[in-house]
């Protein structure tokens, strides 16, 4: 069964719990885009380009495609803005790209998707987008780009500790037996 949003109930069909699955997003978002920041704030510019094997990614395409999905899925199709993704060029670039740059790329459409999930009426997430030739929802296309956003998150931590051994410092370790210590 479907659910209704602003059923004004307080059960998934609730706006409140609309509003929460958006501050989610925004903290999900934000929590990536730290662990990203931490790993490239330990490696050379010429890290950036490493690939473990030639047909991977490297960090600086990772971020590139970031960029362009955050940008396409919840900038464009849930913030209403234009759609000038071109993804093919995320994957073709190899002209290397300093640190700073990526960085503040990746800051700025984290920025922009964060003001447009802030504005998101929790009566839009139902609301039926097409992107990138998916039917989908505003809920379906913010679960995916975050979720994917998180995803090569991590992979950027991996390729790092690759990159640095045991030299890679941790963004968080467990200080108390609760936290796994």
């Amino acid at each position: 069964m479907p659910i209704e949003a602003g059923t004004g109930t307080t059960g998934a069909g609730s706006p409140e719990c609309g509003e929460a699955y958006l501050a989610e997003a925004r903290g999900t978002l934000q929590s990536a885009l730290g662990k990203i920041v931490h790993c490239l704030d330990q490696l050379a510019d010429e890290d950036l380009q490493w690939r473990p094997h030639a047909s991977h990614n490297s960090i600086q395409t990772i971020v590139l495609h970031l960029c362009g999905n955050v940008r396409q899925w919840i900038v464009s199709a849930v913030g209403g803005r234009p759609d000038t993704r071109d993804r093919p060029a995320e994957f073709a670039a190899r002209e290397p790209i300093p640190k700073a740059d990526l960085i503040d790329q990746l800051q700025q459409v984290v920025a922009e998707a964060d003001a447009v999930l802030a504005a998101c009426e929790a009566e839009s997430l139902l609301e039926r987008k097409r992107v990138q030739g998916v039917e989908t929802t505003n809920l379906a296309a913010i679960f995916d780009s975050v979720s994917h956003f998180v995803g090569h998150t991590h992979q950027t931590v991996y390729i790092t500790r690759l990159r640095l051994g045991d030299r890679y410092r941790f963004q968080w370790t467990p200080a108390t037996k609760e936290q796994g210590a």
